[in-house]
């Protein structure tokens, strides 16, 4: 039986030490809201209006959580992962939605007990105010945002529509920060109420815009990438060649993604999450994308030369973070790429098992490179095709057994679509597989 090495067990702890630098966050932020909470300067109105109170302290933090959350700090994104952030991400979202729905509406039923008028007559009395008002608008925002993220309502959107609709966020923070200030009686209690928001939204914005902006263009403007070739891998498939200056120096890794713009291409606010299908070598990288939403479908026609604007490398599904000698790679359909990738790192050392699905062979990406890149590695390639039903069940609790007898003793990489990645992680939870072993990375990126 494989056993860990004292190297990788450090690597592990690296996660650990994330899971509880967040959790630290998380518990004394929420003291100090609570403890806000208890003693206020100025007592509430009525108990409506102190409920209301308590979901609007919680609000604010909340807020500033989700602003780190979608910030890609290195030191979260590095050591959890972009997947498991954007689930905390999405959730998170929904417990501002449900915040925001009581937080104004306790307030306003206060309010409207305190002036002896209807809950509906309220609205419009507090809305003249304008602090309340911007509140007002940045609840508005906030529903769209989560109607928009509702799985019924996503499917029908394609993925640059719904990037375009939650960049609204940036104008959510700004007229709920303006709110808050001017009208949240928490804020100005007193010094230290005031030093503790400010510090916390300070902390917050600063975090997503050195993230998201300062450090981005930083690196665009060091490595100046460039369209060096673009090449059709099948009817709807398409990989793009990216060269530029000192590539060496962005540190990424085999496994991992970036953000990805084409200026003069494509409009500026057009940004898709592609992975690198080929171990970076410090002098390119390359991405391949299937035909799906305007932008990856636009890719074809991309000149040689072209701008290239590239956020990250981001994605903790790296040969950095094993645990085992053996290693299986599940992949789905385009999910290929960063298995790919990985399969090429010379940093993926022991036993190799490759677990590829797709529809047809005729679907499989990149299979003739995955064939000659096993045949290399002495790899064991299995190509799962099919459609599934009852009778065809790659990843069900069996067939994983029966491909990898010895799975519960190897490190799992995944990528591919969201059913794909729960259906291979209930079976691999039903195997036996250590969390710190299964390493997941789905189709369900956020902004």
């Amino acid at each position: 039986m494989s056993t860990a090495t004292p190297a990788r067990v450090r690597r592990t702890g690296r996660a650990s030490v994330a899971y509880l630098t967040l959790w630290a966050f998380l518990l004394v932020n929420l003291v100090i809201v609570e403890l806000m909470f208890a003693h206020p300067n100025t007592p509430a109105h009525n108990t409506l209006s102190s409920v209301g109170r308590f979901f609007g302290l919680h609000l604010g933090f909340v807020m500033a959580l989700q602003l780190l959350l979608i910030a890609r700090l290195p030191f979260l994104e590095r050591r959890i992962g972009m997947d498991k952030l954007t689930s905390w991400h999405r959730w998170t979202g929904f417990t501002i939605f449900w915040l925001v729905v009581l937080h104004p509406t306790f307030v306003m039923l206060g309010y409207a007990q305190l002036d002896d008028l209807s809950f509906v007559a309220e609205i419009p009395n507090l809305a003249g105010q304008m602090p309340v008002l911007l509140g007002m608008i940045a609840a508005g925002l906030v529903a769209v945002m989560a109607a928009t993220s509702v799985r019924v309502a996503r499917r029908r959107l394609s993925y640059e529509a719904w990037h375009a609709i939650h960049l609204v966020v940036y104008a959510m923070v700004v007229l709920a920060v303006i709110h808050q200030v001017y009208e949240g009686s928490a804020f100005k209690s007193n010094a230290y109420t005031q030093a503790y928001w400010w510090a916390l939204w300070a902390f917050a914005i600063g975090a997503l815009l050195t993230g998201r902006l300062f450090v981005p263009l930083v690196r665009n403007a060091r490595h100046r990438l460039r369209v060096a070739a673009v090449v059709p891998e099948s009817d709807n498939v398409v990989s793009v060649h990216v060269t530029g200056r000192h590539l060496d120096k962005l540190r990424a890794r085999a496994g991992q993604f970036f953000w990805w713009r084409f200026p003069g291409h494509n409009r500026w606010w057009q940004v898709n999450p592609w992975s690198l299908s080929a171990a970076p070598d410090g002098r390119s990288l390359r991405l391949t994308a299937k035909a799906i939403g305007t932008t990856s479908a636009g890719l074809r026609g991309l000149p040689v030369g072209t701008r290239v604007f590239a956020e990250g490398p981001y994605g903790a599904l790296t040969a950095h973070g094993r645990t085992r000698e053996g290693t299986v790679l599940i992949a789905g359909g385009i999910g290929i790429t960063p298995i790919r990738a990985l399969l090429e790192d010379e940093k993926l050392t022991g036993d190799i098992v490759v677990l590829y699905r797709a529809r047809t062979a005729a679907d499989a990406v990149l299979l003739d490179e995955l064939r000659g890149l096993a045949q290399l590695r002495g790899a064991r390639l299995h190509l799962l095709t099919g459609r599934t039903s009852k009778e065809n069940q790659p990843f069900s609790t069996e067939n994983l057994r029966g491909l990898v007898p010895d799975i519960a003793d190897r490190d799992v990489y995944m990528c591919g679509p969201s059913p794909m990645a729960d259906a291979v992680l209930r079976s691999l939870r039903a195997l036996g597989v250590p969390a710190r072993q299964r390493h997941i990375e789905a189709f369900r990126l956020a902004v």
